[in-house]
């Protein structure tokens, strides 16, 4: 019995996957939880069109965040800390002052699309965060904490 994956499904496959299973496992189990549908005639031109429509929407997806990427490349933040006389920041530097900043540029990025390469920043200096702007579109970003 051939069956569309609606969603992923461990050691069978991904979603929108057409995969063969035997016939109780899918009619029992896959289609009453509605883990897939009977890749039947009509149901495979619809997933076929489906994956062609899902395609060109990725494409649009991938060079939008090329184009960010390319603005964003070479860009330098400057965030301000309180600070004591010696350098230490009083709390320390996250991302959500980076997306604050981004935003402040033009850019929309959300604070869960920047990671930290250092686990937490506490002193005066020049760091990298790297931001996802799509699955493997990334775009380094050098900030510089300085005291207010």
């Amino acid at each position: 019995m051939d069956v569309i994956l609606k969603q992923d499904v461990a050691n069978l496959g991904n979603a929108d996957d057409i995969v063969t299973v035997k016939n109780g496992y899918g009619r029992n189990f896959l289609i009453p939880q509605g883990i897939a549908v009977l890749a039947t005639t009509s149901a495979r031109k619809m997933h076929a069109e489906n994956q062609k429509q899902r395609a060109h929407k990725e494409e649009q997806l991938r060079e939008d965040a090329q184009a960010i990427r390319e603005k964003m490349e070479g860009t330098k933040i400057t965030i301000g800390a309180k600070t004591s006389t010696k350098g230490k920041i009083f709390g320390s530097v996250n991302t959500i002052q980076i997306a604050e900043s981004l935003t402040n540029m033009g850019f929309e990025i959300d604070r869960k699309q920047i990671t930290l390469r250092e686990e937490s920043i506490k002193e005066v200096g020049t760091y990298t965060a790297s931001v996802k702007l799509y699955k493997d579109i990334r775009v380094d970003i050098e900030f510089e904490v300085v005291s207010e």
